[in-house]
Parts: structure tokens; C-alpha cells; sequence
């Protein structure tokens, strides 16, 4: 048998309510029996009719209790047995029949959107994944991109290294510039600076002719990081300055100091 055609078929919900005939019951008992499946869906379904019938729930008031029980309390002797007329009869099953639609109606639309509700709330979470996914692909893909131009500068003999050891200031800091004079163009790596505060930068600096020319400002970190060109430079020196950098070094922090070989 087809287990989800039998689940969507309404059949469990006719059970909960109480709908369907003896072999008709047994029938659905000895499936549950059998199908796991079938017997969740019976427990999820009779669940959620209570959660409902509670939701729904009415007290009546104090005074109408009282009404009731007054009138149940009348005497064995004048109790009488009235037969209903076929009509009315006809009447209250077409009632109890309405009213049993209008049940199961609300049950069913209550049991769908729980379901359309969990439904939405997995899509939500696949799309963060999804999102999270797309996000680390970038991450990744810009590092090998930064790892590649690292390789491709680092290796090119055109590039002269120069080191820049730490100065009295900071005697463990260690950077290197990577420099390229006929393309002029200038990589800084960082091997060992430590981390500034949020109102400071460190300042990259050549010394061109005896002159400070500004490099460029950056944080600390690992990266090969792509500075300013210079065409020139008999030493290469960092200082760390306010957010922003300085048009003049702060000789007094100056971090790493290097000569080239000209």
C-alpha cells in the first residue's frame, strides 16, 4: 500500500473523530500496528484536535452551572421518555453532522498550516545555509586570489626584499618591503606588529634623498599588502601615527626600520 496516499486520504482524521465504522477502526488500529509512519501521524493528528478543543474551550458561567444542575435533579417519577419526531431527529443529525465538518475543517486547516509553518521555518534555514555557504566561498576564493599574488611577488626576482628589524621601541617587530623599482610598485608583509588601539594607524614611509615621503597607512595583520610606488628609496621605515596617518613620522614610534641596496 501507498502510505502517503493513505495518511492524505482524511481516514486518520475520521478516527480521531470518532466517524468511522467498527471494521473501519479496526482497520486503521491493526495499520498502526504495522506502519510506524501511520501511527505518528494518528498521534500528531488526535494532539493537535486537543490542543484545538482546549484553545476553543468555553466555561460556562457560574449561574447557568447552577441552572443545569437544577434541572437534572428532578425526580425519577417525573421523568418522562418523549419520542423526537423523524424531522426532528433529521434536524439534529444534520447539526451534529455540521458541526462535525466544521470540526475536522478546523482541524485540518490548524494540522496544514503547522505543517506549511515548519515547512517555511526549514526553508529559512536553508537559505542561512545556503547564504553562510556562498559567504565562506568568497572568504576562500580571496585568499587563494591573495595567496596566488603573494606566490607571484614574493618570487619574482625583479622584487628586491627588504627587511625592516625592530628598533628600540619594539625590538621583537619584524616586516619586510617587497620593491619592484622598475615598476615602482611597493608590498609590505608583516611578519610580527603588534595590535594598535582604534584611534591608531601604522605609517609606511620612504626615505627618499634624505626625505619622509608617505608609503601609506595600515593595520597590522598577515596579509601582503599592496602600498604606495616610489621610484626611489634608500630605506623604508614604519612609525605608528593617529587614524589616518600623518603628513610628517613620529620618528619617537618608529617600529622597523630597513636600508635598500641601491
Amino acid at each position: 500500500m501507498n502510505i502517503e496516499e493513505y495518511i492524505s486520504s482524511g481516514i486518520l482524521e475520521l478516527y480521531a473523530l470518532g466517524e468511522l465504522s467498527g471494521a473501519e477502526k479496526a482497520e486503521v488500529e491493526r495499520l498502526c500496528e504495522t506502519h510506524n509512519e501511520i501511527k505518528q501521524e494518528l498521534e500528531l493528528i488526535e494532539s493537535t484536535m486537543g490542543a484545538l478543543a482546549n484553545h476553543l474551550a468555553i466555561t460556562p458561567p457560574t449561574h447557568l452551572q447552577d441552572k443545569i444542575k437544577g434541572q437534572l435533579a428532578l425526580k425519577n417519577h417525573e421523568t418522562k421518555v418523549l419520542k423526537m419526531p423523524v424531522e426532528k431527529q433529521s434536524f439534529n443529525f444534520a447539526i451534529a453532522a455540521s458541526v462535525s465538518i466544521a470540526v475536522l475543517a478546523s482541524v485540518l486547516a490548524f494540522y496544514f498550516y503547522s505543517q506549511w509553518q515548519s515547512a517555511e521555518d526549514q526553508l529559512a534555514v536553508m537559505i542561512t545555509q545556503n547564504q553562510e555557504v556562498a559567504d565562506n566561498y568568497q572568504f576562500v576564493n580571496q585568499r587563494l586570489r591573495n595567496l596566488e599574488t603573494d606566490v607571484e611577488i614574493l618570487g619574482n626576482p625583479n622584487f628586491a626584499r627588504v627587511a625592516m628589524n625592530g628598533t628600540e621601541n619594539s625590538p621583537e617587530s619584524l616586516a619586510t618591503v617587497y620593491w619592484n623599482s622598475s615598476t615602482r610598485d611597493v608590498y609590505l608583509k608583516i611578519q610580527n606588529l603588534q595590535a594598535l588601539s582604534q584611534d591608531q594607524q601604522y605609517q609606511l614611509w620612504a626615505i627618499v634623498d634624505g626625505v619622509p615621503v608617505d608609503m601609506g597607512v595600515f593595520d597590522s595583520g598577515s596579509d601582503l599588502l599592496k602600498m604606495k610606488s616610489v621610484a626611489s628609496a634608500a630605506a623604508f621605515a614604519v612609525t605608528i601615527e593617529p587614524l589616518g596617518g600623518s603628513k610628517d613620522p613620529s620618528l619617537e614610534t618608529m617600529q622597523v626600520v630597513g636600508t635598500t641596496e641601491v
